[in-house]
């Protein structure tokens, strides 16, 4: 099974969905910033006020993220510079803002798995990432937690904290492979 950062499910033949469903998505999908927009490569600002305002950005960004059917979404991805992410890795459980995210440990075990991104749909590549992180953050609260990661969500983590220092999945990647992303990206705009 592999494990994809911020991967978007497509829905097998025999479970097609429905209008509302799509649209919901196209929705979602629209909101995100794609390969080739400057703010992908910009490195985020450390968030400094707790507030309503901040708590509804993280709302939204929630509802993106799940409107788009993805595991992981940052705030840079959405067009905002600020250090937010929030992600999901099991379906049924809650989606956790993660702001200010600073990576303290690696296990120093690494793996390489296949990643996709809701900024480069449509376009998986192998990354080598490590498999046990531990990271500490605060809440939208402004409370400080430590998140003890292995295995997809490390990965998620790393994927989305790259982003938030202006880092893509292709920046992380084989020269041959990137080649071949930017190939297929160029091929699959010229479908659109």
């Amino acid at each position: 099974m592999p494990s994809e950062a911020e991967t978007t499910e497509q829905p097998t033949p025999s479970e097609e969905l429905s209008a509302e469903e799509r649209a919901r998505r196209d929705a979602a999908t629209a909101q995100i910033r794609q390969l080739g927009d400057p703010v992908l490569k910009t490195s985020a600002l450390p968030v400094s006020r707790f507030d309503a305002e901040l708590r509804k950005q993280v709302d939204w960004m929630r509802d993106v993220m799940e409107g788009a059917n993805g595991i992981g979404l940052a705030a840079t991805q959405v067009g905002i510079v600020e250090s937010v992410l929030v992600y999901r890795v099991e379906r049924d459980s809650p989606i956790v803002a993660v702001i200010n995210p600073e990576i303290q440990w690696r296990g120093g075990e690494t793996e390489i798995a296949e990643e996709g991104c809701l900024s480069i749909p449509g376009i998986h590549v192998d990354v080598e990432r490590d498999i046990h992180v531990r990271v500490a953050a605060v809440d939208e609260t402004g409370s400080p937690y430590t998140i003890e990661a292995s295995g997809l969500e490390a990965r998620v983590l790393q994927h989305e904290i790259d982003h938030l220092d202006g880092v893509l999945m292709l920046d992380r990647t084989t020269r041959e492979q990137r080649r071949d992303a930017m190939r297929t990206w160029r091929e699959l705009q010229q479908t659109e």
